[in-house]
């Protein structure tokens, strides 16, 4: 059994290592903003003025924000001629790396309740 916790803090360890750029980006309360209005378009993405409008952020702002929730892995973009859209998605992001390590987590804390 201590071998497997131990794994399980590897693997904890290393999520955090891998995932801290999106932990860091998903922790400002304005890029949550933002991926509340993402979560609230359709599929085929939104467009910086469109968030703007909806967040009542600055457009450089919006921009600012979304570089750096893409730069983590947290929101994908597509072009569209010289249009950005910007969009979540389960397969281009990190959301599934970032939900193995909280679930991760959970587990062990619940194996600890239990103990």
């Amino acid at each position: 059994m201590a071998k497997e916790c131990e794994e399980n803090l590897q693997k904890i360890v290393a999520g955090f290592r891998d995932c801290r750029n999106a932990f860091t980006a998903i922790g400002d309360e304005t890029r949550q903003l933002i991926l509340l209005v993402l979560l609230e378009s359709d599929l085929s993405g939104i467009r910086v003025g469109e968030i703007a409008e909806k967040t009542h952020l600055t457009r450089p702002s919006v921009s600012h924000h979304l570089q750096i929730l893409k730069e983590a892995g947290i929101v994908a973009m597509r072009r569209e001629g010289t249009k950005n859209y910007y969009y979540l998605s389960a397969d281009e992001t990190q959301w599934k790396e970032i939900s193995d390590v909280i679930n991760l987590i959970y587990a062990s804390v619940r194996h600890i309740s239990k103990s």
